[in-house]
């Protein structure tokens, strides 16, 4: 059974992991900005169901899959490429507020959007295969596996909608087309940055 203090390390290292920027946080602010906290919500709830199924699904064995077949994982790394290049580019092309009810292609990422870009995000991947070589337990198997998607499900929604919120907040200070245009150009600079650890 999972000891207190790696109980304590792993909530540790899911609020840390979920916290910090990444691809999924820079977009939610991003959307807080743009959308609004209610838009913005099954953007969010995707990102934290489809990270847990992630981890469940890893956890179970698709690890194997990659290792068997190392292919299938350059080809999801390529699929993350592009898709992260093309987010950037919705982001940094994105309507200001006011323009939203007419600008049909300007949208926040609705549920299954969100959960499916888990697969290709990079960081996600990071923090899902640590979690699963550190603190999943060979001898407990799949208990040891709930108890790590247990874990991130409780604590990734409150943290990530910490960015929403944020994005909501700086709605004030973007109080005009241009600056929010700026702001979205500077956020999707900063997407295209977070590949930085696929290749180095």
């Amino acid at each position: 059974m999972m000891t207190v203090e790696l109980f304590i390390a792993l909530a540790a290292f899911a609020f840390v992991g979920s916290v910090t920027p990444g691809p999924n946080n820079l977009m939610l602010m991003a959307s807080g900005i743009n959308y609004g906290f209610a838009r913005s919500l099954p953007h969010m709830f995707g990102i934290g169901v489809g990270f847990t199924v992630m981890i469940l699904l890893v956890g179970f064995g698709l690890m194997e899959v990659f290792e068997t077949y190392p292919v299938t994982h350059t080809i999801l790394r390529v699929v993350g490429i592009t898709y992260l290049l093309y987010l950037a580019y919705k982001i940094a092309t994105a309507a200001p507020p006011e323009k939203h009810d007419s600008a049909a292609d300007s949208k926040p990422l609705t549920f299954l959007q969100a959960a499916l870009f888990q697969w290709v995000n990079p960081k996600a991947w990071m923090m899902v295969v640590t979690a699963i070589t550190t603190y999943a337990s060979a001898s407990e198997g799949i208990y040891s596996i709930l108890i790590i998607a247990f874990i991130f499900a409780l604590i990734m929604l409150p943290s990530i909608s910490t960015w929403v919120i944020l994005g909501t907040q700086l709605q004030r200070f973007l109080n005009n087309p241009k600056k929010v245009k700026i702001f979205n150009r500077c956020a999707a600079g900063l997407l295209v940055l977070s590949l930085y650890p696929i290749f180095f």
